[in-house]
């Protein structure tokens, strides 16, 4: 038997029941998904403009990425709040949203879907994200995520399909966002946060060590944000007694 024969004998037979449409140089192209699990769909335009109706229940708009350092789409508050945790995170290295349709026979009928995101991660994996709140998954969208779900596993990427996530993470993530850029991190100040909190504090006071806290506290954020500053994010809201301490891997910038 021949190398291709071979491996078409014992590929997952899924490689061959769905096919990927997106867009390649600005012209949009469709290939089965077994010729697609190469592309870096991190990089893909969105194959749909995003929808801003008129009185509608969903909120759209573009987030500007500190990760990819341009601007991703997003249809409601629950994709724009997953951006933000994508960001924040250090294993993500590309996002791109609505990256691709993908199509798929159900046996009654032909079906597609366009997942909300792919992401790339620091391994070189990937990762399909769908966001939609467990009561609005009606029938139709579950067998859309679960057909996503079957797609992904035969070539080898994550699937999650997310909700809604707790206020307090997201309150407190939504107020360091506010300080993604790397504008704000002087780094001067950055190494003496670091100094003063290798010893566990409370934020405010530990910002005033270093100077007046209107100039340090952005500077703070912005650690928190980047990881380089670790403090509790899920249980309470951040305030000035929140303990902060400096993480033990060193952070994502030289100082």
């Amino acid at each position: 038997m021949a190398a291709g024969q071979l491996a078409e004998a014992y590929a997952d037979p899924d490689l061959g029941a769905f096919e990927l449409r997106f867009l390649e140089g600005g012209v949009q192209v469709r290939r089965s998904l077994a010729a697609c699990w190469g592309v870096r769909f991190e990089r893909a335009a969105p194959v749909r403009p995003f929808r801003w109706p008129k009185g509608g229940e969903s909120f759209a708009g573009w987030y500007f990425c500190a990760t990819t350092g341009g601007h991703i789409g997003y249809e409601s508050w629950l994709e724009r709040d997953r951006l933000i945790l994508l960001d924040a995170d250090s294993q993500v290295t590309g996002i791109a949203s609505q990256p691709f349709w993908l199509h798929w026979d159900d046996g009654q009928r032909r079906r597609r879907h366009a997942p909300d995101y792919f992401v790339r991660l620091a391994d070189g994996r990937g990762r399909v994200v769908d966001v939609r709140a467990a009561d609005r998954v009606d029938e139709a969208a579950a067998e859309a995520f679960a057909a996503t779900e079957r797609a992904c596993r035969a070539v080898d990427w994550e699937f999650e399909r997310v909700g809604v996530r707790d206020p307090v993470l997201m309150a407190n993530m939504r107020w360091l966002s506010r300080y993604r850029r790397t504008r704000c991190l002087r780094r001067n100040v950055a190494t003496e946060l670091l100094e003063v909190f290798t010893e566990p504090g409370p934020l405010r006071p530990g910002a005033a060590k270093v100077g007046d806290p209107l100039m340090v506290l952005p500077v703070l954020f912005q650690l928190l944000w980047s990881g380089a500053l670790v403090t509790d994010v899920s249980t309470r809201l951040l305030g000035s007694d929140s303990v902060v301490h400096a993480a033990e891997r060193g952070p994502r910038w030289d100082v």
